[in-house]
């Protein structure tokens, strides 16, 4: 069967054997940023307002569809873009678990949790993770390039806000580069101010438009951390799974 919005299972170092599910399936990459160590590239479109791409019924009809020998820790909300832009994400959520096929995740640059509709839907998944890549808005414009209207605050404040509400499993991820290590100490005080289940502390292995922290560097971060539960994508173990569907789920990856 030709796949047209999920992808994987995908190896991942946060989530496991990870299916997931690009709710804005198109050639173009539709986001609220246009982050300089984005893996996909320049965004197509640059947005903040929701729409319906991808009819919640064509992907279940997908999930139901998958080989029964196919293992999954979870079904993630990710793909080509920020996942809260589609409209029906909270039915899609919904929808999803009511497969009981596997856990469910969304990955998101939290860039529209400041509206409560979108913290209420994304309250439904089992397991939220949240980007944080900057203490500031002067960082934010020069590393996340948010689109017009999104302000680095109201970020902060619906992180600390969503943990409150909350009964799911939180990580907050940092992607660290060499524009903001030296802002981790601030960033380590941002998180334990946020509360999450875990820190993901992040550098852009694949290939993008910015160099990687050597291990080194990520282990100096690290330190900063100190009394939280944190991860890193330099000491993770992958996990051998295959995905149905190679070309598809290289293009959500930011591979072709």
């Amino acid at each position: 069967m030709r796949y047209r919005y999920i992808y994987g299972p995908v190896s991942s170092w946060r989530l496991g054997s990870s299916m997931g599910i690009d709710l804005l399936s198109c050639e173009d990459k539709i986001c609220t940023f246009d982050c300089v160590y984005c893996q996909i590239g320049k965004r197509s479109r640059y947005t903040i307002e929701r729409e319906v791409y991808v009819p919640k019924e064509a992907v279940i009809q997908e999930l139901k569809s998958l080989p029964a020998d196919c293992k999954i820790d979870y079904i993630t909300f990710s793909g080509r873009g920020e996942p809260t832009l589609a409209e029906n994400l909270g039915e899609a959520i919904n929808a999803v678990k009511a497969l009981q096929k596997g856990a469910v995740a969304v990955i998101t640059n939290s860039s529209l949790m400041d509206k409560k509709e979108i913290r209420l839907e994304l309250s439904q998944a089992d397991f939220v993770i949240a980007k944080l890549d900057v203490a500031s808005q002067k960082s934010a414009e020069s590393i996340n390039k948010p689109a017009s209207g999104i302000r680095f605050e109201p970020i902060f404040n619906s992180l600390v806000e969503f943990r409150r509400e909350y009964k799911g499993r939180l990580a907050i991820q940092i992607m660290f580069i060499d524009e903001n290590k030296d802002d981790a100490a601030k960033l380590a005080e941002l998180c334990a101010r946020i509360g999450p289940d875990e820190v993901q502390i992040n550098t852009p292995l694949r290939h993008c438009g910015v160099k990687p922290l050597s291990r080194e560097e990520i282990l100096k971060v690290w330190g900063y951390f100190k009394g939280m539960r944190v991860v890193s994508v330099y000491d993770a173990e992958p996990k051998g799974v295959s995905p149905l569907s190679q070309e598809d789920t290289l293009k959500r990856r930011g591979k072709i």
